[in-house]
């Protein structure tokens, strides 16, 4: 019975030492889980301004049964940036185009504009595969409107476009050197799946739409009846805090309702420039702990 109860004397000795010892390190690890959550997290923007000038082909049976062909012209701002919420893990994107084609019937007497702007705001979940891979996925909404235009109709010169979209997104950066120079490789496709789209029955003026007919007016995208995909690759080089951007861009519209069928078509070289913008708080010093995290790689 002596020996029993010096055992549980020796072993609530022994608890007792275990918690005394396990309280110090538990207050320090709580210290340093403040401390580094204190730390300042610096999430640069990373945008570019790019020229984008190629080959566009048109056709679109409200207006004619004809393809045309020639020119397309545009102007796009691009913006990414890790999220607050997790940076090390997601990130956002946000675009604005305009876009001008100009395109030509084969015999050359007849002649098709679009004009339209387009914007896209998504989120993507990123994983660095390797410290120069990063690869990433997620979902955007983008906004397409524009107009389809040529004098050759007299009744219906026009054919609006416009789309609200849910796609799906990612893309792939490439951290590389050619010789000295510092290369950043980064592919971007966008790929809708689901929204709603405008388009007037075959034949329907729009002076009727504009007198009240609005039935039939607005219909459900899906890939059957409505098929977009945007392919970007650019090249940033990095020949110093401005970088140079080229690349390629192909974009793709199909739709098929009301027995009306539309198809735009664009390849586009690309030209312009990108860089990294820090934004800091003047009344506030910057912590010799921060940590800086990029949109598109780590």
């Amino acid at each position: 019975m002596a020996l029993f109860k010096a055992k549980i004397v020796r072993g609530l000795f022994m608890m007792f030492m275990a918690i005394s010892v396990a309280m110090p390190l538990k207050a320090q690890s709580d210290s340093i889980t403040a401390e580094n959550s204190s730390c300042d997290i610096i999430r640069p923007v990373m945008s570019a301004y790019t020229i984008e000038a190629g080959g566009s082909n048109l056709a679109d049976t409200y207006l004619s049964p004809i393809k045309y062909s020639g020119w397309a012209l545009g102007l796009r701002y691009e913006r990414m940036q890790a999220m607050k919420f997790n940076p090390e893990n997601w990130i956002m994107k946000l675009t604005a185009d305009i876009h001008l084609d100009r395109t030509l019937n084969k015999v050359g007497n007849a002649t098709m504009w679009y004009a339209g702007v387009a914007f896209e705001w998504g989120m993507t979940r990123r994983y660095s595969i390797t410290p120069s891979l990063t690869l990433g996925y997620g979902g955007s909404a983008s906004l397409n409107a524009g107009c389809l235009y040529t004098q050759r109709n007299g009744n219906n010169p026009a054919s609006a476009k416009a789309a609200l979209t849910l796609n799906l997104t990612g893309f792939a950066a490439w951290s590389l050197k050619v010789g000295s120079l510092p290369v950043t490789l980064i592919y971007q496709p966008v790929l809708p799946v689901t929204g709603i789209f405008f388009s007037p029955d075959y034949g329907e003026l729009y002076y009727e739409i504009f007198l009240g007919n609005h039935t039939g007016l607005v219909h459900p995208a899906w890939w059957g009846n409505y098929f977009s995909l945007n392919n970007r690759l650019t090249a940033d080089l990095h020949f110093g805090s401005t970088s140079l951007r080229i690349g390629y861009a192909c974009n793709i519209l199909s739709t098929k309702v009301s027995n009306i069928t539309t198809r735009m078509v664009t390849n586009e070289a690309i030209l312009g420039i990108s860089g990294e913008w820090i934004s800091l708080n003047p009344r506030k010093s910057l912590s010799k702990k921060a940590k800086i995290i990029r949109a598109a790689w780590k």
